[in-house]
């Protein structure tokens, strides 16, 4: 599954995998206890694809800290818990993301990257690429079948 069908939903914890949209909303599926829950348009809704982490260069987005993550993890759970301080929050993820923005990027923000990716991991998401790196061979090959 995509992180463009996962959610995060102001005032309700963990993650939500989009199951159907509504004419006033859409249903969700929580990845944490298998609820479902019906969301007005009016709730503040993130989808994890179109998050991006401030860095003093550029945004880079969630999906390449999430790869990130699992890369120094070894696909594994992340080695730190995200109820752990503030400055172990922080090393932790200056090792993730060394030129990361201090000032624009607080331990909450950290405190749900490190929860999301465990969750995520959970749930057995941990396809993390971007679909258009997975369709650049294709492109290649059919430039070579053309030669």
């Amino acid at each position: 599954m995509a992180l463009d069908k996962i959610l995060s939903i102001g005032g309700k914890p963990g993650l939500y995998k989009l199951l159907t949209q509504t004419r006033s909303g859409f249903v969700g599926e929580s990845l944490l206890d298998g609820k479902r829950v019906t969301v007005g348009i009016r709730s503040n809704v993130s989808v994890l694809s179109e998050i991006a982490i401030y860095t003093l260069e550029e945004e880079v987005p969630l999906r390449e800290v999430f790869q990130k993550i699992k890369e120094k993890e070894g696909g594994k759970k992340t080695a730190i818990s995200h109820k752990a301080d503030k400055i172990e929050l922080e090393e932790y993820f200056f090792e993730i993301l060394p030129n990361y923005d201090e000032d624009r990027v607080y331990a909450s923000d950290i405190k749900k990257i490190v929860q999301w990716y465990n969750i995520l991991l959970d749930n057995n998401i941990t396809d993390f690429v971007e679909e258009k790196d997975a369709e650049e061979p294709t492109a290649v090959e059919a430039s070579n079948e053309e030669e």
